[in-house]
């Protein structure tokens, strides 16, 4: 997370929220939730949207 943080120039702090955030609006409850859903719409892998 903090490898993250410091490639968007925000604060580890700051990206837990936002992730926190997008978590429950997206009603997910786990990082793995969020791993899924981000396959799910292709953010991961070879870059190219499903």
């Amino acid at each position: 997370m903090k490898e993250i943080a410091t490639q968007l120039g925000l604060s580890p702090r700051t990206l837990e929220t936002y992730k926190a955030r997008a978590m429950d609006k997206l009603g997910l409850q786990s990082r793995a939730d969020l791993i899924r859903y981000a396959v799910l719409c292709g953010w991961l892998g070879d870059g190219r949207a499903r």
